[in-house]
């Protein structure tokens, strides 16, 4: 008995060190060296070098200016990733839809038609970086108006900053949130961001 309690224990020992800490380090070095922007989380840094964000993580975006981001469950924080975990006919999910809903129409002017369910509902893990084209479109002359551009403009940068299905067939087209934003600061210099209006990084 004392030899198998051994052996375990050996066994135990040498998992975890080939398991928890060699193959861990060996992948951790290999992407490192292969792909290390996306190893570090694919930060996106200002001109001083500070992290404003990354496009894998939304953010909120409360300036006219901007394209707001999918609703979040969990206040876009990042270290507490998740959903509501309510029902589509939960009471407390259907009051929150109708209030984001009217609160997007008070928002953009678009008294009536059809609201894309990714404006109002929020996502499984609450921190979807991604909108359809569709939500983009409902926001384009709300942005155009605060920078004082035409929708045509905005239109042009949205164009070019949609992604297709992956490899064609996975998915559907969606736009990054944060590289649209910063597409746009790009393409029309304004003032310069003031915290919780742009990409920021607490």
């Amino acid at each position: 008995m004392t030899a198998d309690l051994i052996r375990g224990v050996r066994f135990a020992l040498v998992t975890m060190l080939l398991f928890g800490g060699a193959y861990p380090l060996v992948v951790w070095s290999l992407a490192r060296t292969v792909l290390p922007h996306q190893a570090e989380g694919s930060l996106i840094r200002n001109a001083d070098g500070e992290v404003i964000g990354s496009p894998l993580v939304a953010q909120p975006f409360t300036d006219e200016a901007y394209f707001a981001p999918r609703p979040s469950g969990v206040d876009y924080d990042s270290a507490a990733t998740g959903g509501t975990n309510v029902g589509p006919t939960n009471a407390d999910h259907l009051a929150a839809v109708r209030e984001r809903v009217a609160a997007v129409r008070a928002r953009n002017g678009h008294a009536a038609g059809a609201i894309p369910a990714d404006l109002v509902t929020a996502s499984g893990a609450g921190l979807d970086p991604h909108l359809s084209p569709a939500a983009i479109a409902l926001q384009v002359a709300r942005v155009a108006a605060a920078r004082g551009e035409t929708t045509e403009a905005i239109d042009r940068v949205v164009a070019a900053h949609t992604e297709a299905p992956t490899f064609g067939v996975l998915g559907r087209p969606r736009v990054n949130v944060l590289r649209l934003n910063l597409a746009l600061d790009a393409a029309f210099p304004r003032r310069a961001m003031s915290h919780g209006a742009g990409p920021t990084h607490d």
